[in-house]
């Protein structure tokens, strides 16, 4: 079992801890400040534990041809890519008015920090983790800044081979113990063939010391509540009020009703995972009174006989006897007293019985 580790105060990840669900927010808040206020007031309600932003200086981000970069989209907010970016980007201040809205409603705030200046800012914050989108997950010096900050970290694995997370581990591991990986692929909206749940046991694998877990950008809840079956201890999805909305990311979202449903769902699952000790449970005695078999006489057996196979029968009998699995412990056994056939084979019935106990 991956070993545990606080991500945020007083909320632990990995081991037999409840999966943190982080509601990516994202830039879906439309670059208005009300509208991601009630984004976070969203993933409160519906019972996700973190409100997670993208926060970039576009400067450190982009080279200038790329902010320069016409930019014709259903989605633009701008002409060019960085007119985009600017339009949905918050300042300082704006970010330090949310976080501090987040901890008035009691939901722990974060954000990724897209480029080295962006950790520098988030850290200043003083927000509970770092999150590593997967775009800089296989950028090494930005890993090795930002572990040496020493908050915990959760890094996405999205666009990258299983050789490089391997360097991502030996990288931040001596650094920081405090990290776990999430199988991602990055495409919006994601389709399940391409989802590649199976990462997360291999993952596992290879990283058993960490803990591990999904970001998903599919549609519905469905996949994601198997990762959590699969395992994984944290899982991110992004949110949104409206998929109609203008931006990329708004089709790959979970509107309210959705993200209150994964919840739901994901705490269900870790309900029923359970124990891994297979018993007759105290729900199950009620059944097993009713249609729960013994052994009992195929013919007339007389006292004395010795019980051989053809003699008994497995049915529902009144009252209880032996169990089925008891059938072929009781060939060779003499029986004490008559035993009218269909009747129920008891322990009182069979000579120097001793009751086996089940381990």
């Amino acid at each position: 079992m991956s070993r545990e580790f606080e991500l945020c105060p007083g909320r632990r990840v990995g081991g037999e801890q409840p999966c943190f669900i982080i509601a990516e927010i994202g830039q879906n808040h439309q670059g208005d400040l009300a509208i991601a206020k009630r984004m976070i007031r969203m993933a409160k309600d519906c019972g996700a534990d973190c409100a997670k932003f993208q926060k970039s200086e576009l400067e450190y981000k982009f080279n200038k041809k790329a902010l320069e970069r016409p930019y014709i989209s259903k989605h633009s907010w701008g002409k060019t890519y960085g007119d985009h970016k600017r339009y949905l980007e918050f300042s300082h201040d704006q970010y330090r008015e949310l976080k501090k809205y987040a901890e008035e409603i009691g939901i722990f705030f974060t954000a990724s920090g897209m480029d080295e200046m962006a950790v520098e800012f988030l850290h200043e914050l003083d927000v509970p983790f770092f999150k590593v989108g997967s775009g800089d997950t296989n950028n090494f010096p930005y890993l090795e800044k930002t572990a040496k900050k020493g908050r915990p970290m959760v890094i996405s694995s999205g666009m990258q081979s299983m050789n490089t997370m391997h360097q991502v581990y030996q990288i931040v591991k001596p650094i920081n113990p405090n990290f776990c990986f999430l199988q991602c692929t990055s495409a919006y909206p994601l389709q399940p063939e391409d989802v590649n749940l199976r990462v997360i046991s291999a993952y596992q694998s290879a990283f058993p010391d960490i803990p591990i877990g999904y970001s998903g950008h599919e549609t519905g809840i469905a996949i994601s509540v198997a990762a959590v079956a699969m395992g994984a201890k944290v899982v991110e999805r992004h949110v949104t009020l409206n998929k109609t909305w203008k931006g990329s990311d708004h089709q790959a979202s979970l509107e309210p009703n959705e993200l209150a449903e994964l919840v739901k769902a994901i705490r269900t699952v870790e309900k029923a995972m359970g124990s891994p000790v297979k018993q007759l449970l105290p729900c199950e005695m009620a059944c097993n009174e009713k249609l729960g078999k013994s052994v009992v006489a195929k013919v007339t057996i007389p006292e004395g006989a010795v019980l051989t196979l053809d003699m008994l029968t497995v049915k529902v009998g009144e009252p209880k006897g032996f169990p089925p699995e008891a059938i072929f412990d009781l060939v060779g056994q003499k029986v004490k007293k008559n035993i009218e056939e269909d009747e129920t084979i008891t322990e009182q019935a069979v000579e120097n019985h001793v009751k086996k106990v089940k381990c």
